[in-house]
């Protein structure tokens, strides 16, 4: 309560002032085109609010190393993106978007995250904060030191996954899935403790994959989002034209970096290429394969979903 008490009478002075100074965390590097979004989401708030709003962005998670959520909703920092499958807190609602192929394109992708969106916002708020704006990563693929044609090629493949979904995937395929943080990907490649991964073109180019492994096979798996979210009482401080000023800046962002991961994604594959990856379509015949463990997630998944979750696959089936 003294916490939250000092938390207000900070907000009051910076408001007071007719100024508000926010620092926003981004997860990943400077280079990542997730944090470039941020960065110009922040410059939009700047020139949209007429300077009044002023969001400092922090690159690779160097204001928090622990649950977003938590950080968030404790205003230990004001905002953050967050990968959202892979936040801790989020249940079950915040696995749509990493569920197996259920969308293929980024129309599909977009149409998901459309109706899934008050389900999301409605979690953030039970954690006090606001979805500002949400974007995809490209589509995931899996890497591996071999070519994958079928199902059976996954036998005795070692890979590193994003969360529960795509650990369960794994698994059914026939390889054994690895939980490892980001961070510690890339070394464990190069020990042999994994042998493949499933994430996007983006994080593979990103992590110079072609140095530890050389096929990149287009299985489209998901495309799961990433968002920024702000602590509801650092909005709540805001003024009606600070806050529209927010919005406007977050809904142009938003359609603008749904644009560029599909730009990010076409250079991405070009550079996984360009550095020795060999990039292949998924054949049909893994494609059908792929799809029946994809019918068994996803009724496992909604066995034990809400009437709200359920709603959200139902239209999107429509």
């Amino acid at each position: 309560m003294f916490k939250k008490s000092l938390l207000f009478i900070s907000l009051a002075s910076i408001v007071f002032a007719g100024n508000i100074k926010m620092d926003l965390n981004a997860k990943y590097g400077a280079n990542n085109f997730h944090t470039k979004g941020a960065q110009k989401y922040a410059q939009l708030v700047k020139d949209y609010s007429k300077g009044s709003v002023n969001i400092t962005v922090h690159p690779g998670s160097a204001l928090i190393k622990g649950n977003p959520l938590k950080a968030v909703k404790d205003a230990t920092v004001a905002m953050t993106d967050m990968f959202i499958p892979f936040t801790s807190g989020g249940g079950k609602v915040f696995g749509i978007s990493a569920l197996p192929f259920i969308a293929d394109s980024y129309d599909e992708a977009y149409k998901l995250y459309q109706l899934a969106k008050p389900a999301y916002e409605k979690t953030a708020k039970k954690w006090n904060q606001k979805i500002l704006y949400s974007v995809t990563w490209p589509a995931s693929g899996f890497y591996s030191k071999k070519q994958i044609n079928t199902i059976a090629d996954f036998d005795d493949v070692k890979t590193r996954t994003y969360d529960k979904n795509s650990a369960a995937f794994v698994n059914k395929a026939g390889g054994s899935a690895v939980a490892l943080p980001w961070g510690e990907v890339y070394s464990s490649l190069r020990t042999g403790m994994v042998d493949s991964v499933v994430t996007s073109s983006a994080s593979g180019k990103d992590g110079k994959f072609w140095e530890v492994l050389s096929h990149y096979t287009k299985i489209n798996y998901a495309y799961p989002l990433q968002a920024v979210t702000i602590n509801l009482d650092y909005w709540n401080s805001l003024s009606k034209a600070q806050q529209g000023a927010m919005l406007k800046a977050a809904k142009e962002i938003e359609a603008s970096q749904w644009e560029a991961a599909k730009q990010e994604d076409k250079v991405a594959l070009e550079t996984l290429a360009k550095n020795g990856v060999i990039v292949n379509e998924a054949s049909q015949e893994l494609k059908t394969q792929l799809d029946k463990i994809a019918d068994e997630l996803l009724k496992e998944y909604l066995s034990d979903a809400n009437s709200q979750i359920k709603k959200i696959f139902e239209e999107y089936r429509k």
